[in-house]
């Protein structure tokens, strides 16, 4: 009787526990049994690792084998567990050398012809590996995604023969590189510039850059609100290690995998308004991201806002105050970060523009209250900055008409008074607790009496209250100005005048 044990990992939300694949082989008749929860995919690996050892040529005992996934009690699912049963089952018929598969962890789905192809979840994989001191053996696709970990030892190969003749001692598999860092400048190919007019919106995008507040834009159609949202992550604060670690993580756990080109780019995620509510927060039998972990550390963009279903809207209610979103089921439960900047877009009534008696909307007054009534109190309540954005004028449009700001100066200003934020406390101004609030954002008396004057007259809520006092304090960032003054108040109010829209 021969044992073989190997060690791989598995994928419960954005943690990779330890698997350890124990590989039995005793006499009997030839079969393959695998145990420890194994789903569909991990069943089906059988007949992918026999043709792989065959091709690899090498023999496959014709004896009985059983692999156990231990814990048993954890779900495992995917190809990325072919690997390690192909190596243990070479170990255990004495065909590899056994002594130094402790020092490794493999990960890789197998091909018929014994090739590695690309699986998903390396980055979390590379992470957890760190404290095992072992070395993460990936397939070449994979590696330089594992490799942005950066303290742990990760080797590249390309097919289950090429690790053997390491273990043997008749060669060594190759290094990946970690990919380097794009300029912000060479990112981000949409410009503000190129964005004619509409000086107040500009102003409220730079605003929400600085300080990560959520905004909502309304507006007639043709009047630049995607235009302008599309232009946000060029001019947010670059991200930190961490956070590209957190953001790409998030992405190599989905369906999509990570793009390694986009390593430190802010997440830039426009969801259709047919979406629905677990698109958005993620789900499924077995708990995948959706939209709103996807955009973590970067922007959710959600055009037509009054389009989408009211109640998937109101998914985003905890996500936006907790930044992370936990999903149950009756077997398992993930949690998922989700930690965004909420940027929406919507028409003023259902024909799309102003019922003012100036255009040719017909729209009754029941009719715009009941379009404007798709966006719950309690979701506006939590979006710090509500601007319209009016129609363009002829002179914005023509050919010699004066370009705005462009997006480097602009990015300029926001990563100082993002700078300041750091220093201050540790986070951006959004990220506050109330307790923070009072202390960082203190207002004189006669400010004081304004703001409860606005509170009264706007009927805001203590949410909107404390939101007020964050945004007034990004404001007076921006301006370099170290106490909270009496314009920066009043700017912050005037940000929150569409409250009235649900009340």
């Amino acid at each position: 009787m021969q044992l073989a044990t190997i060690y791989t990992r598995a994928l419960v939300g954005i943690q990779a526990p330890q698997v350890t694949v124990e590989v039995h082989i005793s006499s009997g008749l030839p079969a393959l049994s695998i145990v420890g929860l194994p789903e569909a995919a991990v069943r089906e690996s059988k007949d992918r690792v026999r043709a792989a050892i065959i091709n690899s040529h090498f023999e496959f005992p014709a004896r009985k084998i059983t692999v156990n996934l231990a814990p048993a009690d954890l779900p495992k699912e995917g190809g990325r567990f072919d690997l390690p049963i192909a190596l243990g089952i070479l170990a255990a018929s004495g065909q590899i050398p056994a002594d130094n598969l402790s020092r490794y962890e493999f990960h890789g789905e197998l091909a018929l012809s014994g090739e590695l192809r690309k699986v998903n979840g390396c980055l979390p994989a590379a992470l957890a590996t760190q404290n095992s001191s072992r070395i993460l053996v990936l397939p070449a696709c994979s590696a330089a995604e594992a490799a942005l970990a950066g303290k742990v030892a990760v080797r590249a190969a390309d097919s289950l023969l090429e690790i053997c003749q390491c273990l043997h001692g008749q060669g060594s598999l190759k290094i990946p590189a970690a990919p380097k860092t794009i300029e912000t400048d060479a990112q981000h190919t949409l410009d503000m510039a190129d964005v004619r007019g509409q000086h107040h919106a500009r102003r409220a995008l730079e605003i929400a850059a600085a300080g990560g507040h959520n905004l909502l834009m309304i507006g007639p159609p043709g009047t630049g609100k995607s235009m302008l949202a599309s232009r946000l992550p060029g001019i947010l604060p670059p991200m930190t290690s961490q956070q590209a670690l957190e953001s790409a993580s998030v992405c190599s756990i989905s369906f999509q995998g990570f793009d390694i080109s986009q390593w430190k780019q802010r997440p830039f995620r426009n969801p259709h308004h047919t979406a629905s509510g677990v698109a958005l927060v993620g789900g499924g039998s077995s708990p995948s991201p959706g939209e709103i972990s996807l955009a973590h550390h970067g922007v959710l963009f959600l055009d037509e806002l009054t389009e989408f279903n009211r109640h998937v809207l109101d998914v985003l209610r905890e996500p936006l105050e907790t930044g992370c979103i936990t999903i149950s089921r009756a077997a398992r439960q993930a949690e998922f970060p989700a930690r965004f900047q909420l940027i929406a877009a919507m028409n003023p009534c259902p024909q799309g523009y102003n019922c003012d008696g100036k255009t040719l909307c017909q729209c009754t007054p029941e009719q715009q209250k009941r379009y404007l009534g798709r966006i719950s109190a309690p979701l506006l309540d939590r979006i710090d900055i509500h601007i319209e954005v009016p129609k363009l004028n002829k002179s914005d449009l023509e050919q010699n008409a004066q370009r705005g700001e462009s997006s480097a100066n602009i990015r300029t200003r926001v990563n100082h008074a993002y700078s300041t934020q750091i220093k201050r406390a540790g986070k951006s101004n959004a990220e506050l607790s109330a307790r923070e609030v009072e202390f960082f954002c203190k207002l004189s008396s006669q400010d004081h009496e304004l703001l409860g004057r606005a509170m009264d007259r706007l009927k805001l809520s203590a949410r909107a209250y404390h939101r007020i006092l964050k945004l007034a304090r990004t404001i007076a960032d921006v301006a370099q100005s170290e106490h909270i003054k009496t314009a920066h108040l009043t700017e912050a109010i005037s940000y929150r005048s569409h409250d009235r829209f649900t009340r």
